[in-house]
């Protein structure tokens, strides 16, 4: 006779390995869901070291629900096992709600490792309409689509009470001193956020005269992609290498705000457009300096996301129009330099709740 479960979910995760965004939303997502229902979840450490068959047989056997955010720590370090553990917990008859960020922007190689879940999982929660297209799309699962929910996602950082300095920071406060303006961008660099783009946007800011020092503050991803060395090869074409900064992994977000401190307007020339799972730009909403996006490709990608297109409609984010040109974002640019600052009020708290109430929506009661 078997005993009834004990918990509602069981989250897989990686421990302390989990410092990516993914990784992070998985460890504030718990912690929120754990703060609205106290004892109605836990986690299951899935590394090349922890986490064997029968752990997880145990663990998926004590949870009605087995939640799993793809991928759980840096890809092609654990992919096998998160599948298997999805597989135990259909073979035990519970439910599997998969959180799928991304689809088409994946390396096609991350899609064939991830298509194994999408098949075993009984929900999809995705953060954009415009990705659930994507994957809808796909000739071959596109018919998972059928599975998918859409949540309100909220950024992973909060904006702390105070900021640390950084020999970084002291390298922008002096540009800025010298009249130079500081153009940010935040997150991980890879191609799905052309961050080559936003090189050809200050390249034009610089024939303008207007001298600007542009600062990534995030690493690459290390992938098959050459997107590194393409980024620097571009800025050496451009002439503008030793006007831009590529900041690494920032471990504190105190460290971060302060970066943010020293920016004049973030920036983020995006092909597929301003989407609802964009949480770096949401990130960057927090510094109140003006924020300057591509429109969305759609009208309806915000309808689920009440919190996002009131920042829109205040002026907090700038749209700019899809297929406009270098020039119109340099115009934004100036022109957001010149206007004073919009000021929004920002519960993060309750950007979690939102997310999570939606999450505890697909679990199993």
């Amino acid at each position: 006779m078997t005993s009834e479960p004990e918990y509602q979910a069981l989250f897989l995760g990686a421990g302390p390995q989990m410092r990516c965004g993914v990784g992070q939303f998985t460890r504030l997502l718990c912690e929120t869901i754990e703060k609205l229902d106290p004892g109605s979840s836990t986690t299951l450490t899935l590394t090349r070291s922890e986490g064997t068959v029968a752990d997880v047989w145990r663990a998926t056997g004590s949870a009605r629900s087995v939640v799993c955010n793809f991928p759980l720590v840096a890809w092609k370090r654990v992919i096998l096992r998160p599948l298997l553990a999805l597989a135990i917990a259909r073979l035990r008859r519970r439910r599997v709600v998969l959180i799928q960020h991304e689809w088409s922007s994946l390396n096609w190689l991350r899609r064939i490792t991830y298509i194994p879940a999408l098949l075993l999982a009984d929900t999809i929660i995705m953060f954009s309409p415009l990705v659930r297209r994507e994957l809808a799309s796909d000739l071959l699962v596109g018919w998972t689509a059928r599975k998918c929910v859409l949540a309100p996602l909220p950024p992973n950082i909060a904006a702390p009470a105070g900021i640390a300095d950084s020999k970084l920071r002291q390298r922008l406060a002096a540009a800025r001193r010298d009249g130079r303006p500081v153009i940010g961008h935040f997150g991980s660099i890879y191609p799905g956020k052309q961050p080559n783009a936003l090189l050809d946007i200050c390249a034009v800011l610089k024939q303008r005269g207007l001298e600007p020092l542009t600062i990534y503050i995030g690493s690459f991803i290390r992938g098959i992609d050459r997107v590194e060395q393409e980024f620097y090869a571009r800025a050496d074409e451009l002439g503008i290498s030793d006007d831009v900064l590529v900041s690494g992994y920032v471990a504190s977000n105190h460290e971060v705000f302060g970066l943010f401190n020293e920016i004049d307007a973030f920036c983020y020339p995006l092909e597929e457009g301003l989407t609802a799972r964009r949480s770096s730009v949401l990130t960057s909403v927090q510094s109140g300096q003006p924020v300057i996006v591509t429109g969305p490709a759609e009208a309806d990608e915000f309808d689920h996301h009440p919190r996002f297109k009131e920042l829109i409609g205040r002026g907090a984010i700038m749209l700019v129009a899809r297929g406009s040109n270098d020039e119109a974002y340099a115009d934004r640019i100036v022109s957001a330099l010149e206007a004073p600052s919009v000021q929004v009020p920002f519960d993060f708290d309750g950007w979690w709740q939102d997310v999570a109430q939606a999450v505890r929506q697909q679990l199993v009661s």
